[in-house]
């Protein structure tokens, strides 16, 4: 038997949100007799009622005792269907759930309801193909590559007690143990904007460069001198500029105990000093060669990343259009997620995240979430312009880097992927990057 529905868009002033749509279905009251119907029978055959046997039940009874159950029943089974007909005889696509209001169901009567749901934005893209931008500079000058170069001694270099009875010098590393305490009336001091309040601070063991230019000076000329067993108190007033800003301002005294002397060696640039860092590298020019091409790439793949950034904002300024707010809100998830994951990563406690403000948290959120969806609905458009696509090879090619990452077979992670739609997501993720990339080679 054909059945039809018959619906029409609610027409009203201009609606708060452009992407919010609602449409009326309604459904034939012959649909809904043979489904209702076809409910009490299975229900008869199912339900056990004092007094009758198993699959004896009248329909009446059933009709009767099971009303609100088969009524719900009705609902679930036709509602989504004859919404998604409904829709696309309308030629409109839904990107969210719709809220279904007003329904209407009594026996012998059409099933009536309402809809309100959010359809993709239409607008016109704004021409691109002038856009360029500036990067930073990829060249790597030798000065870069002995700056480098000794790092890297600086990061293998060994540390030696000293013996001998004598005091701290410049060039030495002091092992103390210190308890830093705010100057009187500081501590309850209100903090500067983006600072926290100063505590008392206490180090079991630290190393400390005598006169080092990495080191903090106010701190550690008051330990030249020092001999190992000595203790020493001093205060250290900080500068309001001072770049940790928990200490900015501040006044802390310092008890200072100096449990040994250690002197720094940095091995020698020879090449069997390169061949200890790699059993490919052979000779000093071969670790500056290396060092040179990582260099490089480094500086390029900050380039592209800091020109793609720039060409995204350009696009996003250029394209002015409304974005569904259940796209703004699952992307508002999705950087919530990968958030609270790193979080997690850093040590982060379960019941620390769960006294989270939520709510401040989404609002913070949101603007760089709403940048995100209009330049993934841009490139969307640009790559149908374009007619770009995703190959089958690049496609399985991410495939397999997904599974090489979870320790998974390629077969395991598309069985995965294809039960919650993650495989037409990761598809549209890389189209995107593809059109991107495009672009981002034109303007460069």
């Amino acid at each position: 038997m054909t059945t039809e529905t018959t619906a029409k868009e609610v027409d009203s002033t201009e609606p708060t949100n452009p992407c919010q749509r609602e449409i009326v279905v309604e459904i034939p009251a012959d649909v809904v007799k043979t489904e209702t119907d076809n409910l009490v029978n299975r229900y008869q055959k199912l339900a056990r009622i004092p007094g009758f046997r198993k699959g004896k039940v009248p329909a009446s009874i059933v009709r009767q005792r099971f009303a609100k159950d088969i009524e719900g029943d009705v609902v679930e089974a036709l509602v989504p269907r004859y919404f998604r007909e409904e829709a696309k005889k309308q030629n409109l696509a839904p990107v969210s759930q719709p809220r279904v209001t007003d329904l209407h169901i009594h026996d012998g009567e059409p099933l009536r309801f309402k809809a309100s749901f959010e359809i993709l934005p239409e607008f016109k893209l704004a021409p691109y193909d002038d856009i360029r931008v500036s990067t930073i500079d990829t060249t790597v000058t030798e000065e870069d590559v002995e700056t480098a170069v000794n790092n890297l001694r600086q990061q293998h270099a060994t540390y030696s007690a000293v013996e001998e009875d004598r005091a701290l010098a410049d060039g030495d590393f002091a092992v103390v143990s210190f308890k830093g305490t705010p100057k009187e009336g500081e501590a309850d001091a209100k903090p500067e904007a983006g600072a926290t309040e100063s505590k008392p601070v206490e180090v079991d063991e630290i190393m400390v460069e005598i006169g080092g230019q990495n080191t903090i000076p106010e701190f550690t000329e008051n330990l030249r001198g020092a001999k190992t067993g000595e203790t020493r108190t001093f205060e250290v007033k900080y500068a309001d500029d001072f770049s940790d800003k928990r200490l900015a301002g501040k006044s802390m005294t310092y008890e200072v105990s100096v449990k040994g002397i250690k002197t720094k060696s940095v091995p020698e640039l020879t090449d069997d000093f390169a061949k200890e860092l790699g059993a490919e590298l052979n000779t000093v020019d071969d670790l500056r060669s290396r060092l040179r091409e990582n260099m490089k790439a480094e500086k390029e793949h900050e380039a592209a990343h800091q020109g793609k950034d720039k060409l995204i904002e350009e696009l996003v300024k250029r394209n002015d259009f409304p974005v569904p707010e259940a796209m703004l809100n699952d992307q508002i998830d999705l950087r919530l997620e990968r958030g609270l994951r790193a979080l997690a990563a850093q040590g982060l406690r379960t019941e620390d995240m769960k006294r989270m403000d939520l709510g401040r948290l989404r609002a913070g959120q949101r603007e760089a979430a709403l940048r995100e969806v209009k330049a993934s609905l841009i490139l969307e458009q640009i790559a149908d312009e374009e007619k770009i696509e995703v190959s089958d090879e690049e496609f399985d090619h991410e495939l397999q880097a997904l599974a090489a990452q979870t320790k998974q077979t390629v077969e395991q992670v598309r069985a995965r992927l294809t039960q919650d739609g993650g495989l037409d997501r990761i598809r549209h993720r890389l189209r995107n990057e593809k059109t991107l990339d495009s672009l981002y080679r034109r303007s460069a």
